[in-house]
């Protein structure tokens, strides 16, 4: 039982959101935990909140839900509980690494190749544009804003995000192509990629534009949003050069063991080394 009684309410879920966003976290992680918080609020419907309550919410959550969907909800609200002073933290759940990428959920560079031919065809030269950047640079698609007309110049970009400054190089192909655009679209200062307003693309305008390509492209759904882009480059670059601290670093990612996650493969290569060990010696000849 907790000494003190603790109540989840409009005030703290609020004041949580503004600590999350002062935090400089992602405008869709900070959408993703009021929006977990508000369900488990909403699970408890004005009682107090428990470790029992909590329980009791993780295990309605495993019957509908995979593993990792869970631990990605119960991350969000031992979050909450911190910053309230909740004193409750919930285990997390214990999954087993899968060492290879579902071949369903990658992006090859073929799809990705079919995306660009496509909006080439429907003359869709601004997200034709922001895919090769995306995919050329590594970039999270909210950082896309630091592709400036500036920054293209001197071919390096200086990304600021999480609390963290990281310079993004652009590709000399890439600058002459970005160049080339802006200078058709009258752009000649500040971001490249704007609305009709002049703001800065969003990531509901990037995802509706990739995804109406997907169909034409013959390239499925699922395997088309702005961060596969991102897991592209990273594979891409880890082939080439095969160093993983300085992906980490090109990518921004202060634990390289999410930079494991990025570069998995669908387990092609390791089955063609398998195959070709020559330990397996059948008894009567082939």
């Amino acid at each position: 039982m907790l000494k003190n009684k603790f109540f989840i309410t409009e005030k703290n879920i609020e004041e949580y959101v503004q600590h999350l966003k002062n935090e400089e976290r992602a405008a869709s992680t900070v959408e993703k935990y009021q929006s977990i918080i508000r369900k488990f609020a909403d699970f408890l419907d004005g009682t107090e909140i428990t470790k029992e309550a909590a329980i009791k919410w993780e295990n309605k959550l495993l019957e509908t839900l995979a593993a990792t969907s869970v631990n990605i909800m119960l991350a969000a609200i031992n979050g909450f509980f911190e910053f309230i002073a909740v004193p409750i933290k919930m285990k997390l759940l214990k999954i087993q690494r899968n060492p290879f990428l579902s071949k369903e959920k990658e992006l090859t560079q073929k799809e990705y190749k079919r995306l660009l031919e496509t909006a080439k065809n429907q003359g869709n030269e601004r997200i034709y544009n922001v895919l090769q950047t995306i995919c050329s640079t590594g970039i999270r698609v909210s950082e896309l804003k630091f592709i400036t007309v500036e920054a293209v110049k001197s071919e390096y970009a200086e990304v600021r995000n999480k609390g963290k400054i990281r310079v993004i190089f652009i590709p000399r192909d890439l600058k002459r192509i970005l160049l080339k655009y802006a200078k058709t679209h009258g752009i000649t200062s500040g971001s490249i990629f704007v609305t009709k307003n002049g703001k800065p693309l969003d990531r509901s305008n990037i995802w509706s534009e990739m995804k109406k390509l997907c169909k034409q492209a013959g390239v499925d759904k699922s395997k088309v949003f702005p961060h596969a882009l991102r897991k592209l480059f990273a594979r891409t670059f880890y082939s080439k050069d095969k160093d993983i601290m300085r992906l980490a670093d090109s990518l921004g990612h202060s634990d390289v063991k999410t930079t494991r996650i990025y570069i998995m493969d669908t387990g092609s290569e390791h089955r063609r080394i398998i195959n070709s060990l020559g330990l397996v010696i059948p008894i009567y000849g082939t």
